[in-house]
């Protein structure tokens, strides 16, 4: 009799786990870099530094004759150096306050077609010689700062205006759209998403604006309006170089500080959003 033969069970290997291969996502982005370098910072005022130094120095060292003396004396170049300050802020402030709302006024639907008037009126306003217009201002309001302050913002509202209408109409129109379907009011796209966006720009253009009225300050000497064209013009006809050199000098030494403050002031107003893409 013959007995069965057992069937063993098979033993099947345990199934390998596979770990799933982690897959890396994307890279987190890099945080943004400094806005204002150490560079931008100390290069340019380092070297108004030197340049105010080295004319001081060489001042010093002049042998001045009576008239040069008696037009550099008792404070006159530093009253001519404010006066400078004081017409350049207060011409740029009134340019803020008139080029900025008008820009903004002029992209509304309902005040579109009168943007070409307005960009050809301030075109006037800096295509008009500034000595021409200054001229006719004091024959018009008479000596004094008044007629140059006048001239100085019709001469400067084209940039801040022109740069304002820009910036606000290069906005994604689906941005804006949703800015709205999320329920902003007007006045809100306006100030939480439209300016904003248009602030770069408008900032190039105040940048512009500034540096323009610190050029146009000097010839507020014409008009009786002081400032440091007065030494330029006393350089001039009392044919005095140091003078005529140092009322150079302090003017474009302003000028060019006037631009670095404003391109720092570009940088650290600018939204941090814009920098995403950048």
């Amino acid at each position: 009799m013959t007995t069965p033969e057992l069937e063993m069970p098979e033993t099947v290997a345990p199934e390998e786990t596979v770990e799933p291969e982690e897959t890396e996502g994307p890279l987190p982005p890099d945080p943004p870099g400094k806005r204002v370098t150490w560079q931008k910072l100390t290069f340019l005022p380092a070297f108004l530094i030197a340049v105010l130094l080295a004319t001081w120095l060489w001042f010093e060292r002049a042998d001045l004759d009576p008239i040069s003396e008696n037009a550099l004396s008792n404070g006159q170049v530093s009253r001519a150096l404010w006066q400078q300050v004081e017409l350049t802020a207060i011409s740029t402030f009134f340019v803020l306050i008139i080029a900025i709302p008008l820009g903004i006024v002029l992209t509304r639907r309902a005040f579109r077609k009168a943007s070409p008037v307005a960009m050809a009126v301030a075109n006037m306003g800096q295509a008009t010689p500034a000595i021409g217009l200054l001229a006719l201002l004091v024959i018009w309001l008479g000596t004094g700062m008044r007629a140059a302050l006048i001239g100085m913002v019709a001469y400067a509202v084209l940039p801040v205006l022109s740069n304002t209408i820009a910036g606000l109409k290069a906005n994604d129109p689906t941005l804006l759209e949703a800015a709205r379907g999320i329920g902003m009011s007007s006045m809100g796209v306006l100030s939480r998403v439209e300016l904003p966006l248009a602030v770069p720009l408008i900032l190039a253009g105040v940048r512009t604006a500034l540096v323009l009225n610190v050029g146009t300050a000097t010839l507020a000497t014409f008009g009786g309006g002081g400032g440091l064209g007065v030494l330029i013009t006393t350089g001039i006809t009392n044919q005095r170089m140091p003078v005529l050199m140092l009322g150079s000098i302090l003017t474009v030494t302003l000028a060019l500080l006037v631009d670095w403050l404003a391109s720092l002031a570009e940088l650290l107003l600018r939204p941090r959003g814009l920098e995403a893409g950048t």
